[in-house]
């Protein structure tokens, strides 16, 4: 199969439509993003690459950022990191609070934004605040390997002054005993995660082990165990997108990871990862343009977990 072919008729067939959806405004730095930018990469478990539109351009990743943390979070706490926080889909919105004072201030999975800042206060539970930044972007520098990546810090003061609904989760899960750290600190590793900025071609590469196994297949050293990776595969297919989690597998079939930033991870298992982006989002945060790139691609390779 022609994998650059294929990336090249899916930037093409979609070049008139650049600009579609509604970039995440609420987040003043988002706001200034060109919506009609796109890119797509794969990068095979063989190490190959295949890139078209703007690949090279990078953006803020946001809560792809959850998959990595968590696989953090896993590393240090194991399997005690689900008496915190559950393994369900949401069905509602990734910043709503309704679920959480019904179930005690426990979050229905690690992908909405309540359940990422738990994760991030496991995570402060070995670390100091900066620590725990430090330690994340080495370890997506590592994943990606790139030691350029870095972190957006207007991106991230611009979620500093607009995130009074995360303070709230914070606050309201912290009032139930699952926050165990300052709220301010927990907060600040949050934001600081989700604005990463990374390139499609940096994302696909660093996504590459849940791809193989749990292993980075170039380099050949593992990352996770394989069951862990299964299960963080698992939890991408089914909470991943929020509440378009089930429209997501329905139309691509593939674990998958949106953010507000235009961007999406999804994974092959035993085949690529792939990393998509357009600022423009559709009605439930998702990439509008990403999802559809993503569909069109499982439709030529027949990669769908489902089966082709």
């Amino acid at each position: 199969m022609d994998l650059q072919a294929v990336v090249d008729d899916i930037a093409s067939a979609l070049s008139e439509r650049r600009g579609e959806g509604k970039v995440a405004d609420y987040i003043p730095q988002l706001a200034k993003v060109d919506p009609k930018q796109f890119a797509i990469t794969i990068t095979t478990v063989d190490g190959q690459v295949f890139s078209a539109g703007d690949a090279e351009t990078p953006f803020s990743i946001q809560s792809i950022s959850k998959v990595f943390m968590l696989t953090l979070a896993l590393g240090q706490a194991g399997e005690t990191v689900w008496k915190r926080v559950g393994r369900e889909p949401s069905g509602t919105a990734f910043n709503s609070i309704v679920q959480l004072e019904q179930e005690h201030g426990i979050p229905r999975n690690p992908f909405i934004n309540a359940g990422a800042i738990v994760i991030c206060d496991i995570v402060l539970g070995s670390y100091k605040p900066k620590e725990a930044i430090g330690e994340y972007v080495r370890f997506m520098r590592y994943l990606a390997d790139d030691d350029m990546l870095t972190i957006d810090r207007a991106v991230a003061m611009s979620e500093t002054a607009t995130g009074s609904r995360n303070t709230a989760l914070a606050n309201f899960m912290r009032s139930f005993g699952n926050l165990h750290h300052d709220v301010a600190h927990v907060l600040g590793v949050y934001f600081h995660q989700c604005a990463l900025a990374m390139t499609t071609r940096q994302l696909s590469r660093a996504g590459l082990f849940l791809a193989a196994q749990g292993a980075d297949p170039i380099s050949g050293y593992s990352v996770v165990s394989a069951s862990r990776a299964r299960r963080i595969n698992a939890l991408m297919l089914t909470c991943g997108h929020y509440d378009g989690s089930g429209d997501f597998a329905f139309h691509v079939g593939l674990p998958g990871k949106s953010g507000v930033g235009g961007g999406i991870l999804a994974v092959a298992p035993g085949k690529a990862s792939i990393a998509v982006w357009s600022p423009g989002l559709n009605k439930v945060g998702n990439s509008a343009l990403g999802t559809l790139a993503l569909e069109m691609l499982t439709n030529q390779t027949g990669w769908s977990v489902f089966g082709a």
